[in-house]
């Protein structure tokens, strides 16, 4: 009990800890935005100043610029509905409900932002039925609301987040779902396991909210460093995490095709080698090597000569069909890699075995497999999946997957 409840305390000081400088932002450039519109601007209830600031910085991750705009012009058409509406109609249930669609009505049909017609609506419902309307005047709650976006703004350039630690935190996330799925999938083929392959597959399906957290996670790491001068120097460290997020994105969109035919490779007559789980367990090593030196802030070059590696071994023999696209599909992956550490597309891919280079009878290098064992596989994902659409679920055993898995990524 102690030790689960110890984990439980940990959990959520880990996830508590990344949104601290939110929340002292927040703090702070609410009390500074109060400060400044009743002691600069005159205004004595200046509502909208310090809910700027808190919708402005918030602890959701980037667009806070395009939040300044979205708020002010948000809030000078909620205010001109509600006051115009109030002083008409009065207060009370039926006209707060008509306030609201008639505001984010207006909203809706300027603009789709969420944020844009939310706080339309919310403006229009603090004028009519809480702001009191006789001493304050639309173009002060304008003011106010401008005044909280521009001390948000100074407060994420003085008190920033670190960029790195941001864009650092969430790449772990994905490399560590890549290496997760690659693990289990090497494990599957080692126990001959067809419920643990599942699982991999199923593992790899869930992967694509750390992707889109990652590329937020980008985003506003660069807006900080645009924003904050005491963050600029982190500039160049960042071109790293910049580097990497679309070739770790189509690893991991070449890791979900990947499970997929491991799985129905298992179902074959002839399974997939332990060789095969070997050089698959290897490449998710490399993937966590990756993270850590990205995370220190090095040139990654030891995860690049393991992905090099790999990608220069013979493949194993007498593979099945399944096996000869799982094989391809690790070839995919370490070329994502490869570019995920700096190299560019024809380097990364100069570095795996050509189809036509000879080797001997039964083997070629870990690149594509040769046409005669694969009926020509190419070194896509799209190619390396033999141009399976949906039927290629079929040889899978009827498994649904998602869109980006009968592509697989880029053609190559």
């Amino acid at each position: 009990m102690r030790t689960w409840l110890g984990d439980q305390v940990r959990k959520r000081l880990s996830t508590f800890s990344p949104i601290m400088p939110s929340i002292v932002q927040c703090a702070v450039g609410s009390a500074l935005a109060w400060i400044v519109a009743v002691h600069l601007l005159g205004h004595a209830h200046p509502l909208f100043a310090p809910i700027s600031v808190m919708i402005c910085v918030g602890v959701g991750l980037g667009r806070r610029l395009r939040r300044v705009v979205e708020l002010v012009v948000g809030v000078s058409l909620g205010v001109g509905i509600g006051d115009l509406l109030g002083s008409w109609i009065g207060s009370g249930p039926w006209q707060m409900a008509l306030v609201i669609a008639l505001a984010m009505t207006v909203a809706g049909l300027l603009s789709s932002g969420e944020l844009f017609v939310s706080q339309v609506g919310s403006s229009a419902v603090l004028v009519a039925m809480l702001v009191p309307g006789e001493d304050v005047g639309g173009l002060d709650r304008m003011a106010d609301a401008l005044t909280g976006g521009i001390v948000g703004i100074v407060a994420v350039a003085l008190l920033p987040a670190s960029p790195l630690a941001i864009a650092g935190r969430h790449l772990s996330g994905v490399l560590d779902a890549l290496s997760t799925v690659l693990e289990q999938a090497a494990e599957a083929i080692e126990k001959n396991d067809m419920d643990m392959a599942a699982e991999a597959l199923e593992c790899g399906r869930r992967t694509q909210e750390v992707v889109e957290e990652f590329e937020a996670a980008l985003e506003n790491s660069k807006e900080i460093i645009m924003i904050s001068p005491l963050r600029r120097h982190h500039r160049a460290q960042l071109t790293r995490y910049e580097t990497a997020a679309m070739p770790v994105d189509l690893a991991l969109r070449n890791a979900r095709v990947l499970a997929r035919r491991t799985l129905a490779a298992l179902g074959e007559a002839s399974p997939p080698p332990v060789v095969l789980a070997d050089s698959l367990r290897e490449v998710s090593e490399a993937a966590l090597l990756l993270q850590l030196e990205l995370g220190a802030g090095r040139e990654p070059m030891l995860a690049r000569q393991a992905l090099i590696a790999v990608a220069e071994r013979e493949r194993p023999t007498n593979l099945g069909f399944s096996a000869n696209v799982t094989l391809a599909q690790l070839r995919s992956i370490a070329v994502d890699l490869l570019e995920a550490t700096g190299m560019d597309h024809d380097e990364a891919s100069a570095t795996l075995r050509p189809l036509d280079e000879p080797s001997d009878e039964s083997t070629d290098g870990l690149g594509e497999p040769s046409d005669e064992s694969t009926d020509g596989l190419g070194e896509s994902s799209d190619e390396s999946a033999g141009g399976l659409g949906e039927s290629s679920d079929e040889s899978a055993g009827g498994l649904e997957k998602p869109s980006d898995e009968s592509t697989g990524g880029r053609r190559r």
